[in-house]
């Protein structure tokens, strides 16, 4: 991991003592180091709660052993056990990720465990004067010999059973509706995925991480596994690395029954073939059982910023510099996919069914630029949708913005609150909004409103087409699960009306959160948890101590447009009791081989009996 900023605890160790006078008035003490001292042979058990502590000074006494319990002062980044007689380490010091500086100097210590390799922020570590072994002593003292002997001792615990042994339970299919029998309707599925590319799969990134299960031979299996498991009949990939699509992800496809389109981002454009094949794109992949192929685009959003940017410095400055892609694919159901249920089918020779699939820019400090990027690639997609229906000659439905169904993968980089997924689920975002960071982009993204350049926007980026989340409700607490990747509540899927609410009484929260989880058939796994923590008396409330308020990151989505499409169930997410037993601190993790969760929905598309145009169907009005 990139080394953090770390301020390490002033040597002077200087205190002061609460007057009485201070004390009387309610002053409130805090201390965050604790020093130990006195020759000392063993440690009481009520340190283990002192779980505040940032700072641990056993030094200079007597200790010959560390109990496993010192894992549970999880925020310690500073642990000093010098000049003790301690034999050995226990295995659970390496749960304790926060820790920045370990001292074991001048103990009695011949063999670490491999589990310190798992302390991957620490910083410092003192080893001199222990009887090691000559290996280990070898590569501790190499230049950068710390980061060297964690990575030796993660990559041995890796290899070891209690790794192998911890196989994550399979995700559970949550049932979201029925099928409407009142409709005829054709049944498929879809996947989204960020792979992970290999270039951006490096143990400066993900430290965590045993340099073999980031090797991209190890992890390609797990993942075309993950892939073949969902067994979708749409798949939508990104981060896919151009030479491993043409060499490892199409064929094993087109061997199942798929066929692909796949574009890079734009920098492939100027680059060598040689540099050219390590690019990543995304890629859609579609089952030619049920599908075939109509018309397939590529949406680069540098090309449309730089065409549109209306004198806007912050267009050229930074949304012209990201080159992320999108893509689109028009597909034709064919008739395998529709039931026959006694009716004929004529009049619905063709169905016409448009996928698209995007990965926005990842940096946090740009949320304007992803908001962009996803206004123009929504306005690409409706050109493409009306540009399609011209060029059928659909006169009929011409300019219908959801006249095709939609579905709309993407990983957006984007949470549940941002202005990136209000446009999408709205129908619009104000150019006032936060995430544009008060940066001028109206003059620009006028010619992307859906009322066009000239229309009235009154300050509003809206779009027709009537999206919805395949995910809603915060069904999937997290799709990114990375150390670095973690949020709190403030920043969680929940209404802002909840959190207001929870910052004013988390009980009176649960209570009204209690009566609407059981109405929903989604969140009944939910209902025993909250029902559990409301009886048991007055506790200290906070969103580590409720497990399911706790998030990661809800970056990736599926959307689909109404109301010719409905979903009908979900994969579910990852056991989170999993994650926290086996004390999983980020992934890709030998057994999750990417730092993304895939989302995979089945969807349902409603079919009627209109008369059709040049041979051609389009869904018609409900």
């Amino acid at each position: 991991m990139p080394k953090e900023k770390y301020d390490p605890p002033d040597p002077r160790r200087m205190y002061t003592i609460m007057s009485t006078e201070e004390a009387a008035n309610g002053k409130k003490s805090y201390w965050a180091e604790l020093e130990i001292s006195g020759k000392v042979k063993s440690l009481s058990t009520s340190l283990w709660t002192l779980t505040h502590l940032t700072a641990l000074h056993i030094g200079d006494n007597s200790l010959s052993r560390i109990p496993p319990d010192i894992a549970k002062l999880q925020n310690l980044v500073y642990l000093d056990l010098s000049s003790n007689k301690i034999r050995s380490l226990p295995a659970e010091l390496g749960n304790m990720v926060s820790l920045r500086e370990l001292l074991l100097n001048n103990n009695q210590l011949r063999v670490l465990p491999f589990e310190l390799g798992k302390l991957f922020k620490l910083q410092t570590l003192g080893l001199k004067g222990n009887p090691l072994a000559q290996e280990i002593l070898n590569l501790y003292q190499e230049h950068d010999g710390t980061r060297k002997l964690l990575n030796y001792l993660l990559d041995n615990l890796a290899g070891t059973k209690r790794v192998n042994s911890e196989q994550p339970p399979p995700r559970s299919w949550i049932v979201m509706a029925e099928p409407d029998r009142a409709r005829t309707a054709a049944l498929f599925s879809v996947m989204c995925y960020n792979v992970l590319c290999d270039k951006y799969a490096t143990r400066q990134l993900y430290g965590y991480c045993p340099s073999w299960a980031l090797n991209w031979e190890y992890r390609k299996k797990s993942i075309m596994q993950e892939i073949m498991n969902c067994n979708a009949d749409i798949i939508s990939l990104q981060e896919v690395e151009t030479e491993q699509y043409y060499n490892y992800f199409l064929p094993e496809l087109k061997d199942q029954g798929y066929e692909g389109f796949f574009s890079p981002k734009s920098r492939a454009r100027t680059m060598s073939e040689c540099d050219r094949k390590h690019v990543d794109g995304c890629a859609i992949f579609y089952r030619t059982e049920k599908f075939s192929l109509v018309q397939k685009h590529t949406v680069e959003f540098n090309q449309l910023a730089m065409a549109n940017s209306e004198g806007s410095e912050a267009m050229l400055n930074r949304v012209m510099t990201k080159d992320n892609i999108g893509v689109a694919a028009l597909l034709e159901v064919k008739k395998a996919l529709i039931p026959y249920v006694g009716k004929s089918l004529h009049g619905m020779e063709k169905q016409l069914l448009l996928v698209a699939n995007a990965h926005m820019h990842w940096d946090p400090a740009y949320s304007d630029v992803k908001v962009v990027q996803t206004v123009m690639f929504l306005s690409e997609v409706k050109n493409i949708v009306e540009k399609a229906t011209r060029s059928l000659k659909l006169s009929s439905v011409s300019g219908e913005t959801n006249a095709v169904p939609l579905v709309l993968c993407a990983d957006l980089n984007s949470l549940p609150d941002s202005g990136v997924v209000e446009y999408l689920s709205s129908g619009g975002v104000d150019s006032t909004h936060k995430d544009f960071k008060e940066l001028r982009y109206i003059d620009s993204l006028t010619n992307f409103n859906c009322n066009g350049k000239n229309g009235t926007s009154n300050g509003r980026i809206t779009h027709n087409f009537k999206l919805k989340s395949a995910y809603e409700n915060g069904l999937m607490p997290y799709t990114n699960y990375t150390f670095d990747f973690k949020v709190r509540l403030s920043h969680s899927c929940l209404p802002a009306s909840v959190y207001r609410s929870f910052c004013t009484g988390v009980k009176c929260v649960l209570h009204s959160l209690l009566a609407v989880l059981k109405d929903w058939v989604i969140m009944k796994a939910w209902v025993t948890p909250v029902n559990n923590f409301l009886q048991a008396g007055d506790v200290n409330v906070s969103p580590s101590n409720v497990p399911f308020l706790s998030v990661q990151g809800i970056i990736d989505y599926i959307f689909y447009s109404q109301p010719t499409l409905n979903v009908l169930g979900v994969l579910g997410p990852l056991d989170p009791h999993w994650l926290h037993e086996n004390n999983i601190s980020g992934c890709p993790h030998p057994h999750i081989p990417s730092d993304h969760f895939s989302l995979f929905a089945q969807l349902e598309l409603l079919l009627s009996y209109p008369s059709s145009v040049n041979g051609i169907h389009l869904p018609g009005r409900r």
